[in-house]
């Protein structure tokens, strides 16, 4: 799902025998990296664990095969319940966390958007055969420059722009999303670089350290580094072992910046394939975080000197199998509409296209003289439907699958959410499982959490006319070319079960404003400036 998988699947794609020893460019990152606030001054280790659900704590600490979350949840805050980004897809989720922006204030729609002011699909690395189709060039070209350096709203600073401008010092151990206002290299190795049209050194923007696999590390020569798990057989550093010994090595060096995002990939493709009561991926997580402890000496220490903060970025659904049609084929919902097809270019003649997100999808509609609402009630008719959404002018349209129960809403109203956020709402909000009191106007979620938000900074992430698409609980949806999980794990959607996640904090009392991913970085902010005025 991320741009490890990319480099995953560019084994398959490149046959190309990988040449020896490459010159890279020095970084500077161990120089400038270590916090200048004294050692009174507790560092923040923010640790987003791709796919990490309450259920498989829960279940792992019942079998009391999980003794370090037993013990970072005994000494800290353990909820259950924030409420992610949409779609629930880790560039967008990641974007929303490190900018305290939806997507329709930081411009990451999801990992497959269409592009009208490109006229292109954007693909951050989705499956093997949409690539292959939509072309290496572009997609790596995407997820390696463009992702950061220009479809990432550069008005919405990121939390290592803030800190920066603060004089914090900040690092990111292979997370996606990383711009900052440290000048760093990435160095793209020969067997990538050969069929495409990056640059041996690509010059980008990030925080104070900054890892992303292979790609840019900066520990390499350093003694006590030189184990790090990065080549090919490796997924290119872009996995946990090589970000957690990172970890480890700043600990142990004394080389701790004020914030450090470090992002835990592994689980998201275990699930993928087993389905979310895997227990696997977990424990060998439980495993890693008791190392990165350790590594100040003891668990004591460890809480003593920094504050721990731990959080999944979404949950996963169990998709049921081939057999029992989990898989929604939307082209031939569309029989006798020309779909664009993956690689393909937007021409006269083309009505619609599919930018498939898993259990998630956006519809885009090239022909004027067709509405979004005919469209919706086309994909609406199928019951593994969970509901069809657009917005026209300043209002959001939603039908509900199988049904075709509607319901509307717009921004300011009479109605207010538990995040103080008021809403007009028309019709069936039973289309959105929306709860209204009438008597203190008062709007609680049910089954999709901040639903009215969420959709809406989803439906204004981006330039265009189209529909957003969800499926039910079981079920995905898929173009020609899409990876599919049957019997697996699934995400992308609005649902509970793909929406919250748990958050876990060791080391302070403080609590974020709201339980969502979206006011993370503010709580962060907060708790870092905070920490540097009481040692002042």
């Amino acid at each position: 799902m991320q741009i490890k998988r990319i480099i995953i699947i560019m084994l398959s794609l490149v046959l190309i025998t990988i040449m020896g020893c490459q010159q890279k460019p020095a970084e500077q990152d161990l120089l400038r990296v270590k916090s200048e606030q004294g050692a009174t001054h507790k560092k923040v280790i923010f640790l987003m664990v791709d796919s990490l659900m309450s259920q498989a704590i829960d279940k792992g600490i019942s079998q009391k095969q999980l003794p370090t979350f037993q013990y970072l949840i005994e000494h800290g805050q353990y909820h259950k319940d924030m409420v992610s980004s949409f779609p629930t897809m880790s560039v967008t989720i990641d974007s929303t966390m490190l900018t305290g922006k939806y997507p329709n204030g930081h411009g990451v729609p999801g990992l497959l958007w269409y592009s009208s002011d490109d006229k292109k699909m954007i693909n951050y690395g989705t499956g093997p055969m949409e690539i292959l189709r939509q072309g290496v060039n572009p997609v790596l070209t995407d997820a390696l420059i463009h992702l950061n350096g220009k479809h990432l709203n550069p008005n919405s600073r990121t939390i290592y722009e803030e800190l920066a401008r603060l004089g914090l010092k900040s690092g990111s151990i292979n997370g996606l999303i990383y711009r900052g206002t440290t000048e760093h290299t990435l160095t793209i190795p020969d067997w990538i670089q050969g069929p495409t049209s990056l640059q041996k050194q690509i010059k980008v923007k990030g925080p104070d350290f900054l890892t992303l696999g292979a790609l840019s590390n900066p520990l390499e020569g350093t003694k006590g580094t030189e184990n790090l798990p990065d080549d090919l057989t490796d997924r290119m550093g872009l996995n946990n072992k090589y970000a957690i010994q990172a970890v480890n090595y700043l600990i142990q060096a004394n080389k701790l910046p004020d914030f450090l995002y470090v992002y835990l990939p592994d689980m998201d493709q275990e699930l993928h394939k087993k389905g979310p009561s895997s227990l696997e991926g977990v424990k060998k997580v439980d495993q890693q975080l008791q190392s990165v402890l350790h590594s100040f000496g003891s668990r004591e220490k460890a809480l003593n000197e920094a504050v721990f903060v731990i959080a999944g970025d979404s949950g996963m659904t169990q998709l049921l199998s081939a057999e029992q049609r989990s898989v929604i084929d939307m082209p031939a919902m569309l029989k006798g509409i020309s779909v664009l097809k993956p690689g393909e270019e937007v021409k006269a003649e083309t009505e619609v296209a599919l930018a498939v997100n898993e259990t998630m999808a956006y519809v885009y509609n090239f022909k004027p003289s067709r509405s979004l609402r005919s469209l919706a009630d086309i994909l609406s008719k199928d019951d593994r439907i969970d509901f069809v959404a657009w917005k026209e002018n300043e209002w959001i349209h939603a039908i509900q699958g199988a049904t075709s129960k509607q319901l509307r809403y717009k921004a300011n109203g009479n109605f207010t959410d538990r995040y103080k956020q008021s809403w007009t709402v028309k019709q069936n909000p039973e289309v959105l499982d929306l709860k209204l009191n009438a008597n203190n106007q008062t709007l609680d979620y049910g089954q999709y959490p901040d639903v009215l938000e969420r959709l809406a900074g989803a439906l204004n992430s981006h330039k265009g006319e189209f529909l957003v698409v969800t499926a039910k609980p079981g079920y995905e949806l898929a173009d020609r070319s899409s990876p599919t999980h049957e019997g697996g794990g699934g995400h992308g959607s609005i649902r509970q079960t793909e929406s919250l996640v748990p958050l876990i904090i060791v080391g302070t009392n403080e609590k974020p404003a709201h339980l969502r991913m979206v006011d993370l970085k503010a709580y962060l902010l907060d708790l870092l400036t905070n920490h540097v005025q009481k040692t002042k």
